[in-house]
């Protein structure tokens, strides 16, 4: 599963979520794309359940690339735990998803086959999210 090796801070704030991605937000790599349409922080487990789902879809044919990486720790307090003592330990990490960011990327299979994998890496994903072609960012859409 993604984590990262080290990190500055071991805890950090919740912060928000405004707008809309500026980065990350063009097929860059592939010919096809997931692009996530609503904000939320997407669990190191549901990447690796959406990337698992993908190369299982295209038979390990063709190139994926995830472009979402869980890098932020989510701390949560132990079960039945009194109030104060300080912040809880890291529990696992998530990546800050906005809507218009692209999440994985396909190359090298034909669109009806990738289109079948995103829909299936989408389900695994707890937003709701659009499969997009490389001519729909060079059109201007």
């Amino acid at each position: 599963m993604l984590s990262p090796k080290r990190v500055k801070f071991r805890k950090v704030q919740r912060g928000n979520m405004p707008g809309n991605a500026t980065r990350g937000n063009t097929v860059a790599f592939g010919e096809f794309a997931l692009v996530a349409m609503e904000r939320m922080w997407i669990t190191n487990r549901q990447i690796e359940a959406a990337r698992i789902a993908l190369n299982r879809h295209v038979k390990r044919g063709g190139k994926i690339w995830i472009r979402i990486y869980p890098d932020k720790p989510y701390s949560k307090k132990p079960a039945e735990t009194r109030m104060g003592k300080g912040k809880g330990a890291p529990e696992y990490w998530v990546a800050v998803v906005k809507p218009g960011t692209v999440m994985f990327e396909l190359a090298g299979i034909d669109k009806p086959i990738a289109q079948e994998a995103m829909k299936l890496a989408g389900s695994k994903l707890p937003i709701k999210t659009k499969f997009v072609d490389r001519s729909d960012f060079e059109l201007g859409a």
